[in-house]
């Protein structure tokens, strides 16, 4: 892929505090390009539930990097918005969606990602698997780590681990690049591990011992609501464990290596990278 930056304009960046957005922003800023970071308090004000932000972060922008809004009407709002930023004059969108999700007979399964195609501009959608920067950054997986044990209900179930650095160069790439237009890129680390092999990988890097306990999703249920998990999220996390689980997704992916032309980061160097920096000590 060309390196060169293929437009002067602002880059719009949704989700600028997340595991992905924060990784883009520092990446495009990096590069010398005019981002806008937006969020519901920051100087470049965005609300998925406020319309009348969408068209003030869109003024004058080339490309933007989507996160959808995670509500039950997000593929309304994103239609809407997709549609309007074609309107505005942005020439590229980049979407970070997932896995296919199973969906009804008839039913679109990723609405979101059919609004973006059908914006009417130049667009590219991220698939990714599973980060591995959960097990550093999300409360209940660090939290569970710290005490050395990780319990879920995925049982012996393998899932192809995605470094979200991978993740944002590619999404940098097809925000100032030429050639990824048009493009679907399923995004997966370059092996697949069990949790059992998660523990272990983390055991190694940080000298403790840590372990996995492969429970019953009620089991799972149960232990995640004494640590304050809502019942919604745990429901959530039962059916995503449920899919790795029957290794639905236990395939590795091209994106990384179509996007970028090189291997995507292997866990272990997701691992080792992650404890030096201390996030796992007691």
């Amino acid at each position: 892929m060309t390196t060169s930056h293929m437009t002067t304009e602002p880059i719009l960046v949704l989700g600028g505090t997340g595991k992905t957005g924060r990784r883009v922003l520092s990446r495009l800023r990096r590069r010398g390009l005019d981002v806008r970071a937006a969020s519901r308090k920051g100087p470049t004000r965005f609300d998925w539930t406020d319309e009348n932000t969408w068209a003030p972060a869109l003024a004058g922008v080339g490309a933007v990097y989507l996160v959808d809004s995670q509500r039950e009407d997000a593929a309304i709002s994103m239609r809407a918005f997709a549609k309007l930023a074609a309107d505005a004059g942005a020439e590229r969108l980049v979407l970070l969606s997932h896995s296919d999700w199973v969906a009804p007979e008839g039913e679109e399964k990723l609405p979101c990602e059919g609004a973006v195609r059908e914006s009417g501009t130049a667009w590219t959608i991220l698939k990714p698997a599973w980060f591995a920067q959960n097990f550093s950054e999300d409360p209940l997986f660090r939290g569970q780590i710290l005490d050395g044990e990780v319990v879920t209900s995925t049982g012996a179930g393998a899932e192809p681990w995605v470094d979200a650095e991978d993740i944002a160069d590619v999404a940098v790439a097809a925000l100032t690049e030429a050639g990824h237009a048009g493009q679907t890129y399923s995004l997966s680390g370059p092996r697949l591990l069990t949790m059992d092999a998660v523990a272990d990988e983390i055991a190694r890097a940080t000298g403790r011992d840590i372990t996995h306990r492969a429970v019953s999703p009620e089991e799972f249920a149960a232990h995640a609501a004494g640590r304050g998990v809502s019942q919604e999220h745990i429901a959530l996390l039962n059916m995503l464990y449920g899919w790795i689980r029957e290794e639905r997704f236990a395939r590795l992916a091209d994106g990384v290596q179509r996007a970028l032309g090189r291997e995507p980061r292997d866990f272990a160097d997701y691992v080792r990278t992650a404890a030096v920096t201390g996030v796992w000590h007691v």
